[in-house]
């Protein structure tokens, strides 16, 4: 049997906000910044704008075609505990977003022919975990945390390779960097499914906060913390391969996540969805600290500044305008 629409009528206003609600683009533009600190770091400097601009672009409209994919799985979980959201409220129908999504993952895939094989490869890679993070491993706990880290790693390596490096000149530090990633966007995909850990209960997932509770998802949180910080500060410290720079911006990102986790454990005896939800959007402009800081110890410092900042104030701002509207009701009315 088809979907059905919903005979409440949107107008373009409402369309817009849909669709750019799916985008999320609170969370898509740590992926493009991740890509470009791999392309910097590869290129031993800022690379030329072309490849900049493709490095960080391309690796977006990827995640952009998994958020549209996820809605659409998620559509019939969402239709009971978040109907207000584009697709089940009806302003995105759900044969719409798989359309959309296409759009995008093809145009990541013919720009990646203008880089190389390697970054060819790398789109399939990464549609593939998307494909699993969205069809299974996201409702398996742990598995799935690390599914979408491994995404995060795929758009590192999708910046290495977008400079024309051959998997054999690759320094060992990029490939022991690379875990740190895995290990960071592992705990944020974790930290990210305690807002939703009541809807999870209720549609058969076990995440780990539905398995383990909020204090020890917490703890779990902040162990993952402490391993993907004593990797960066190892392998920085061993290899030497950044400026001074990246120490000062590493400085600022410690005590945000420092003062994040002092919230949440304040947070425990008065959890509520909204708590758990400010808690990821500070998470998310840390991860914006992270990976300028890596930025900052290549590049020139003044095209490292204007991209700290522009990457903030686009993910602050999208995250005031959007996000609420995306995951509370109250806000769509």
């Amino acid at each position: 049997m088809g979907e059905k629409l919903i005979d409440k009528k949107y107008g373009l206003k409402d369309k817009l906000f849909a669709h750019l609600e799916t985008w999320r683009i609170y969370t898509v533009i740590w992926c493009g910044l991740v890509s470009l600190a791999g392309a910097c770091i590869s290129y031993n400097s800022f690379p030329p704008l072309k490849i900049a601009f493709l490095a960080f672009i391309i690796p977006m409209m990827g995640w952009v075609a998994g958020l549209y994919l996820s809605d659409f799985l998620d559509r019939k979980l969402d239709k009971i505990e978040k109907p207000h959201r584009p697709i089940p409220s009806g302003r995105i129908h759900p044969y719409e977003a798989l359309f959309i999504g296409a759009i995008f993952a093809g145009a990541g895939l013919i720009f990646s022919f203008y880089l190389g094989i390697y970054n060819l490869a790398l789109v399939f890679v990464v549609a593939f975990l998307v494909l699993g993070y969205a069809n299974f491993s996201k409702s398996h706990g742990i598995i799935g945390n690390i599914n979408r880290g491994l995404v995060t790693v795929a758009a590192f390596f999708y910046g290495v390779f977008s400079i024309g490096v051959s998997i054999e000149m690759i320094p060992l530090y990029i490939w022991i960097l690379s875990f740190v990633f895995l290990v960071h966007d592992t705990n944020s995909n974790l930290v990210g499914a305690i807002r939703d850990m009541e809807g999870d209960k209720k549609g058969g997932y076990v995440t780990i906060p539905v398995k383990y509770g909020l204090k020890n998802s917490i703890i779990i949180s902040l162990i993952l913390s402490f391993i993907w910080y004593f990797i960066l500060i190892g392998i920085t410290l061993s290899y030497n391969f950044l400026k001074i720079e990246f120490y000062y911006l590493l400085i600022a990102d410690i005590l945000i996540i420092s003062c994040l986790y002092v919230y949440l454990f304040k947070s425990i005896k008065n959890y509520s969805r909204k708590r758990a939800l400010k808690f990821h959007e500070f998470f998310v402009i840390e991860r914006i600290v992270l990976a300028s800081s890596l930025i900052f110890g290549i590049a020139e410092n003044k095209i490292a500044l204007v991209i700290l900042l522009s990457a903030l104030t686009i993910t602050e701002a999208s995250q005031m305008l959007l996000r609420k509207r995306y995951e509370f009701e109250e806000k769509n009315k």
